[in-house]
């Protein structure tokens, strides 16, 4: 592709100052091919297993402590680092690296011990996804041209010999093969929470309340299904049985109820969240109250200036 012949949009995705060289400035669709191919006779594997900064999505924590059988806490502690969303000030985690070589701790020499249950962001490489709506809401006339503003690219380093092999596929076959689709369909709708945040720039900041609430959902299914069904949450909320049962039982459920439940208290989304009518009652009438005790408190002083003033008149003062 041309630079004049680059929107400003894929400039600013393609940019140097933005981007590393590795990316390929080329858009690529679903039917483009690409030859490619990682396997334990490549000069180069496990090479791109080290000095990079893996983000764990809510998913990737999900299957991960399955696959190791340990509870979330214990995973984030050993296996993982804090760190901030796409520059913003949402929390997240990533994947700890070895202290003496700098590679993720999953990887041997012989491959990935987790490779089935691998993070998102390895199973993409190398063909990487731009999507330009993913920080807001598509309306019925964006939903026709959506297509159009998402297109695929290729990172491809120069220590990497996989592109030297004869296999060939296209962007579609690569992602099914990796089960990016899987991936991304289950990371949707929490990419799209960090992605609005992104959009809203450095002038607005998250409430510490909301940064630890958005990071127990994000990292700790077990944490947040204990605050839904231990705190006044259902007391509070209008949820039918039938999502109740969801959650109560299947995590995968519980993990995209509670994007649902993130949207709409962060962002003020429609996700389908409405307050009990006799909790907006109580409400009300807490706040009638406190109203009327600040205006009886604001006639009782009014009233006692008044008598110190004519007590001052008559005394002469």
């Amino acid at each position: 592709m041309s630079e004049n012949k680059m929107s400003a949009k894929e400039k600013t995705l393609f940019g140097p100052e933005r981007n590393p060289s590795n990316i390929v400035p080329e858009k690529l669709t679903l039917d483009s091919r690409l030859k490619f191919r990682c396997h334990p006779g490549v000069a180069c594997f496990t090479a791109c297993c080290g000095g990079i900064k893996i983000i764990l999505t809510p998913y990737d924590i999900l299957q991960l402590t399955k696959r190791l059988g340990i509870p979330a806490h214990e995973f984030l502690h050993t296996y993982t680092h804090p760190t901030y969303l796409e520059q913003t000030d949402m929390p997240g985690v990533m994947i700890k690296l070895n202290e003496d070589d700098k590679k993720c701790p999953f990887v041997t020499p012989a491959g990935c011990t987790i490779y089935t249950d691998r993070p998102t962001a390895c199973r993409y490489y190398p063909v990487g996804m731009a999507d330009f709506h993913e920080g807001g809401v598509r309306d019925s006339e964006e939903v026709s041209t959506a297509a159009e503003d998402k297109f695929f690219f290729i990172v491809r380093e120069d220590h990497c010999k996989g592109f030297l092999e004869d296999k060939e596929w296209t962007v579609r076959e690569w992602r099914a093969d990796q089960g990016v689709d899987v991936r991304d369909e289950m990371n949707k709708e929490w990419l799209r929470l960090v992605m609005r945040r992104k959009s809203f720039g450095h002038q607005a900041t998250l409430s510490d309340q909301a940064k630890r609430m958005f990071f127990m959902a994000s990292t700790d299914l077990a944490h947040f299904r204990r605050f839904i069904f231990e705190s006044s949450f259902l007391e509070t909320y209008e949820l039918d049985q039938e999502t109740i049962d969801k959650i109560r039982e299947d995590d995968v459920e519980l993990m995209l109820f509670s994007f649902k439940y993130l949207a709409a208290t962060l962002f003020g989304a429609q996700q389908g969240f409405k307050i009990k009518e006799e909790k907006i009652q109580a409400k009300v009438k807490e706040i009638k109250i406190r109203q009327d005790e600040s205006v009886e408190k604001s006639v009782q002083e009014y009233e006692v200036l008044m008598a110190d003033r004519e007590r001052q008149k008559k005394e002469g003062k």
